[in-house]
């Protein structure tokens, strides 16, 4: 189990996808480069059964944004997108309405 001091070292933000690519190496991942209000990062997500690429650019997602980078099939990931999945597919975890990239989830 998990201890709420183990839950506070994750810092949830907000960040907007600006560009999205199909990994060179692998077809269920995309490669993403998201705003984290001022800041870029790219993410290693493995969302592409669920999304096209023009569904991406321009939403708003949850991430996991103080990750350690790992090296996914070749390509350095930055952090983590939040996501369900069910029988369904893949759902990314949004807010509800626009806020400003970086913006803290508490």
């Amino acid at each position: 189990m998990a201890t709420i001091d183990d839950f506070k070292k994750l810092e949830f933000r907000i960040a907007e996808i600006k560009d999205a690519v199909e990994h060179p190496q692998a077809d269920r991942l995309y490669v993403l480069k998201v705003d984290v209000g001022g800041s870029e990062k790219q993410i290693v997500a493995g969302i592409r059964a669920g999304y096209g690429k023009e569904d991406l650019i321009g939403k708003q997602v949850v991430l996991v944004n103080n990750l350690e980078p790992a090296v996914l099939r070749g390509v350095e990931s930055q952090g983590m997108l939040l996501a369900a999945s069910d029988e369904q597919g893949v759902c990314l975890v949004s807010p509800l309405r626009r806020v400003i990239p970086g913006s803290v989830v508490k």
